[in-house]
């Protein structure tokens, strides 16, 4: 389970996601080392359309691909779960 202070982050890369600032939420979850942080990585790469990159982050967060059609649900329940 995430630190409070990483969940915070957490919480501003999926809102930044979600409101379609990728860049935004990339530079966030692209320094944090946690399985939330690369799931988020994941899904962010998904939604950029390099799924060889976004197979390679789900791998590390230990998910799947081919769970979620729609990124923006796949974050919120990433998100209701933290």
């Amino acid at each position: 389970m995430p630190g409070s202070q990483e969940k915070e982050l957490l919480n501003q890369a999926i809102d930044f996601a979600i409101n379609d600032s990728w860049e935004a939420s990339h530079k966030i979850v692209q320094d944090l080392h946690s399985a939330k942080a690369y799931w988020i990585h994941a899904v962010l790469h998904k939604i950029e359309g390099d799924e060889f990159n976004s197979r390679y982050w789900y791998e590390r967060a230990q998910q799947s691909f081919e769970v979620y059609n729609d990124p923006k649900q796949e974050l919120t329940f990433i998100q209701n779960n933290l």
